[in-house]
């Protein structure tokens, strides 16, 4: 089952573009944008590449973004390109309980002792402005607004001080969860990773402090979680160390860092947005899947 076509890409590019200058404009300590890189994966006809995003253009890129690489001069029209998913990662992780919040939400279960993950496949992946579709067999499904860690080195037991030496940046994501699902089967692989259940982008930011940013989501312009990634209770670097002693991290790979607060379930119509401060927003309309 494929989404439906995305949100027109001029329309969506130019937003895109406002959004990241007022981000940059409200970094907590005044942060200058010169000390941040704003990257997006892209496709302009028919290639497909990374470039810096500067104001309302995307400045190409040559070489390997996980390796070596150098900008050039050549310039495109935000606008006018397509912005994808943000990488091709091998194994997309996703960290559950990670906020005392959302915790506070599921009685029964007690707190975390270490990070504690389950695995989305990278087949749930879409990008800024297409759709959340909700399958014909589910009735509840719920938005997750997360900070999501973009891998740019292959990392094995890695220690907790070293962490940020593996890290690109970060993203938003939203881990769309069918309830009635995640709560009825014994594994969470439909629950968690049915197609259309892992928005993420539009850009990857490096250079931010990603343990203090603000997350935000609304629905249809009405916000329905706020807290900052100070709060999470397994912070970045331990997320990426643990996870590191136990599965290989590959480039591009991402981790989903949790959810804060309450979650409630969405419905055809709806347009679902995911901020994280100096980053931008993720926004995706929901629609029920054909024949529903």
């Amino acid at each position: 089952m494929k989404p439906r076509s995305p949100l027109p890409h001029l329309r969506a590019g130019r937003v895109l573009a406002l959004v990241l200058a007022l981000c940059a404009a409200s970094l907590p300590g005044g942060a200058a944008e010169a000390k941040l890189t704003r990257l997006v994966r892209f496709q302009a006809a028919d290639t497909v590449g990374y470039g810096i995003v500067e104001g309302d253009q995307v400045r190409r890129i040559r070489g390997d973004i996980f390796g070596t690489w150098r900008a050039t001069d050549q310039r495109l029209p935000l606008a006018k390109v397509r912005v994808l998913v943000p990488t091709q990662p091998t194994k997309v992780l996703a960290a559950a309980l990670n906020y005392r919040s959302h915790q506070t939400t599921l009685a029964e279960r007690p707190l975390p002792q270490h990070p504690e993950f389950f695995f989305k496949p990278p087949s749930c992946l879409i990008a800024d402005g297409e759709d959340i579709v909700l399958p014909a067999g589910s009735t509840d499904v719920h938005y997750e607004a997360e900070l999501v860690i973009v891998m740019g080195r292959r990392a094995k037991n890695v220690a907790r001080e070293r962490a940020a030496e593996y890290i690109l940046g970060v993203t938003c994501g939203n881990d769309v969860s069918a309830r009635d699902w995640q709560s009825g089967d014994i594994q969470w692989w439909r629950a968690k990773g049915a197609d259309t259940f892992g928005p993420c982008g539009p850009v990857i930011v490096a250079g931010l402090n990603y343990d203090d940013l603000l997350l935000r989501l609304r629905v249809n312009g009405e916000v329905r979680q706020e807290q900052r990634t100070r709060d999470l209770l397994q912070n970045v670097a331990a997320l990426v160390s643990f996870a590191s002693q136990h599965v290989t991290l590959e480039p591009g790979d991402l981790i989903f860092t949790g959810t804060p607060g309450q979650t409630a379930a969405l419905k055809p119509g709806d347009v679902v947005e995911v901020e994280l401060e100096g980053v931008g927003i993720l926004k995706n309309r929901v629609v029920a899947q054909a024949g529903r």
